[in-house]
Parts: structure tokens; sequence; C-alpha cells
């Protein structure tokens, strides 16, 4: 498995996220995804899953020091103390010492950045935390938490895909060597309603999504957390890792609509063009 390196920490550039998995199928597609060889786990607060990720945690052959666990704090809880009663109950759900990435899930509208992330960074000290990061933070955002705060900023994960554009956010975040961590990076389902990606899994005997997969992959600081649930669709993510795109292909998909958001809570922040 490839890995970027963040904060000290090398993390898998492709994950297993669990975003409405639930109970005993999520559980389940936990462990199928670590006796795969997958070691980067995604889940947060808001999933309603962090006690079956925390089951499959403990009844794996895996070691957790060999798992990249990653959870988050939901937006209404970004007061110092209910950060603090957040991760509480996140680690106990997990059933584990610390969490490896602990992210702010989405940016409140009223928030104290600098107080939710010197909270974040004092779990960090106390051992529950081996790095921090941000979900859903456009460039602006990005650059109050980095230059004007100066938090050591692990990874900021937002939507992006084949048909959504995320450049100046990744230029900036490549700039600083901070990974952009791709979530529905497979734009929800949607890939197979595209002809020109399709003749792309023609030509490499593979599928759409593995095309999309390959094309986040091979850029620098991109990671991508899928959703899957059955052993077929997380072998199948996995296959993208033996994709090779060439300028031609690269072509082709920015060809593609680049303008696609499909996850835009009213409580979204204002997003960044292009």
């Amino acid at each position: 498995m490839e890995t970027t390196k963040t904060q000290q920490i090398e993390v898998p550039k492709l994950g297993l996220g669990t975003f409405k998995l639930q109970g005993k199928d999520c559980h389940e597609a936990v462990l199928t995804a670590l006796a795969m060889g997958y070691r980067h786990i995604d889940t947060a607060e808001m999933y309603a899953n962090e006690d079956a990720v925390g089951d499959a945690l403990q009844d794996t052959d895996v070691p957790r020091d060999q798992i990249h666990l990653t959870t988050k704090v939901w937006w209404q809880n970004l007061a110092p103390d209910a950060i603090r009663k957040a991760f509480d109950q996140s680690r106990r759900k997990l059933k584990t010492d610390y969490v490896d990435f602990y992210l702010i899930h989405w940016p409140a509208p009223d928030m104290d950045l600098g107080a939710a992330l010197e909270t974040l960074l004092r779990i960090k000290d106390d051992g529950g935390i081996r790095a921090i990061g941000v979900c859903n933070f456009p460039l602006a955002l990005m650059k109050q938490a980095v230059e004007d705060i100066g938090a050591p900023i692990a990874c900021n994960q937002v939507e992006y895909h084949v048909l959504l554009g995320q450049t100046q956010l990744l230029g900036y975040m490549q700039d600083k060597c901070i990974p952009l961590t791709a979530y529905a990076p497979l734009a929800q389902g949607r890939l197979a309603s595209f002809p020109e990606l399709q003749l792309l899994a023609e030509k490499h005997g593979a599928t759409a999504a593995q095309i999309a997969l390959a094309w986040l992959l091979e850029q620098d600081c991109v990671m991508a957390i899928p959703k899957a649930r059955s052993e077929a669709s997380q072998r199948s993510n996995l296959g993208a890792l033996d994709i090779r795109l060439d300028q031609d292909d690269r072509a082709i998909i920015a060809k593609l609509p680049k303008d696609q958001r499909f996850v835009n809570p009213t409580f979204a922040p204002k997003w960044d063009v292009g």
C-alpha cells in the first residue's frame, strides 16, 4: 500500500470510509478490509458506528499500531468542553487508547477556531491523538488555521472526485505538504453514466470507479477513503492502485465537468470555485 507522510506519520493513501455503515455491516466491513490489507479506517462521531469499528479493531488479528484510525468531532461540539467530552466518548466507543487523526468534521459559523484547535492540541499532548486535522475547510479557513493560528494540520478531508475540482485548495495544500483526503471519491455512484470513463475503463481492463480512484491516488498529497461494504467492492478499490494512467487518459478526465458537488448541507461553508 502506498503511503503519504504528514506530521511525521505515514498514512496509507487508500482507506476505508464507513459513512452509513452500521452495526454488523460496519463490523464485518472493517474486519474484511483489514484482512484484505487495508490499514486506514475512517469513521466519525456523527456516523454512529464507532462502537462497531471499535469491535472490529478488537476482533482483528492486525495490531492496533499498524492501523491508521481517523475519527471526527461534529460541528455542534466545537466548544472546548464539548470537544473533550466528544473525544472521550469516541475513544471509549472505539475501544482504543488513542486515535491517529482527530478532525473537526465541519466548520461551524460561530466557532472559535483558535480555541477549538488549541483543545485538540492539548488532547494530543496528553497522548490521545497522534495528529489533528480538519474536514470541509475551504481555502480561506485553511489559511486561517495554518497561517494565522499556526496549527499543525495533518490533513483536510473534503469532497473530491473526477467531477468536482479542488484546484485552488489542492494547490495550496500541496505547497504546504498537507494531504487532501478525498471523501465521496466515486461521486456517490454516478460515474457509470459518463461514457468517457467507460472507455477508459475498457482501455485499462478496469471499472469506471477504479479509473476515478487511480486518478486521485496518483496525485501528490491526495488520499482517498471510498466507502465499501462488500468484499468485492473493497477488492475492486484496491485494484485501482495497480492502474497507471497516461497523459491521454488525464486529458479526457480533465474535460469532464468539475462542478458536481454532492455533499452540501445547509451548514456548509462558502465553497471555493474551482
